[in-house]
């Protein structure tokens, strides 16, 4: 039995998956944000009482919104204040006495879409969340690439490009980032890049489904951001598969419910490409919100 954590600010989501990768098992608790010791019994309580229930020991893994520090093991996050710089995975496997996998929640969203059953054949997958934030995760063969520093599939501080950066015009606007650096595509490409890019050229704040709906109205300005916006996402995107020549792209986030990105991206970005490459086949993911729980529980398919 293979079991996920989905750990956010807010809540624990488990999921129990048997050998078919079929979910047999939902729980949802409330995240215990200030206090660690009561986070690791939390987590700790759930998996002895699926234990209980499936009469086995299941495998465990945890998607967090941070990462593990690939020397001493503790974690960096923001959103679970209580977890920061504690060692997380330690402390879990010391408790309920086996091997836990901790990966950033965006590898996890990447690997939920690998796995899934009309992509299991398919050598590469990249995901790309294009939400609150702009994130990703490299899936080879059906693991999850996360590097050194566990910090390969954060294309969101990876910096403008040239290209886009003349693509923005003279009055181009260089966007601060959560991360203390300036120009990251965080700021850019996701969901309130696209709002703030919105309000830096027009004086006007909209959402994104404003600015989506208005799109679609034909209104003037709404017409000229998407164009823009649009040739902005086919460059950021050229240089990312220039660098991970994935087979397959899986977008995520709420932005990736706007169904223009799919008409659009094959035509736009095969002349940022080099010249013996092909654009890979994007898609929209399947998984939805169920992905980080999906994608935790299968770090451990061998």
């Amino acid at each position: 039995m293979y079991y996920g954590f989905d750990v956010g600010g807010t809540k624990i989501e488990f999921g129990a998956f048997n050998e078919q990768l079929e979910r047999v098992a939902t729980e949802r608790v409330p995240t215990p944000t200030g206090d660690y010791e009561l986070l690791v019994e939390t987590i700790a309580s759930l998996v002895n009482k699926y234990d209980a229930e499936y009469g086995c020991e299941g495998t465990i893994g945890l998607g967090l919104p941070g990462m593990e520090d690939a020397d001493d093991g503790t974690v960096l996050t923001v959103n679970v204040p209580a977890a920061k710089g504690k060692p997380l995975r330690k402390d879990l496997e010391a408790k309920i006495g086996r091997t836990v996998k901790i990966e950033n929640d965006a590898n996890c969203f990447a690997l939920s879409e690998a796995w899934d059953e009309d992509l299991q054949d398919e050598p590469s997958v990249l995901g790309l969340i294009l939400g609150t934030g702009f994130g990703g995760g490299f899936i080879y063969e059906g693991k999850v690439f996360s590097g050194r520093n566990h910090v390969a599939g954060e294309v969101g501080h990876t910096r403008l490009p040239l290209d886009a950066w003349f693509h923005l015009g003279d009055n181009a606007p260089l966007l601060g980032c959560g991360c203390d650096k300036k120009g990251c595509l965080d700021s850019y490409l996701s969901g309130r890049g696209f709002e703030l890019l919105y309000a830096h050229y027009y004086g006007e704040e909209k959402k994104a489904v404003e600015i989506i709906k208005a799109h679609a109205d034909g209104e003037a300005k709404a017409v000229e951001h998407v164009e823009r916006f649009m040739e902005l996402l086919a460059i950021c995107f050229a240089n990312l598969f220039t660098a991970t020549d994935p087979h397959v792209v899986a977008l995520g986030g709420g932005l990736s419910n706007f169904e223009l990105i799919y008409e659009e991206m094959p035509k736009r970005i095969p002349k940022y490409l080099l010249s013996v490459a092909k654009c890979p086949k994007i898609i929209k993911a399947k998984h939805g919100d169920s992905g980080g729980v999906r994608g935790a529980a299968f770090l451990n398919i061998k």
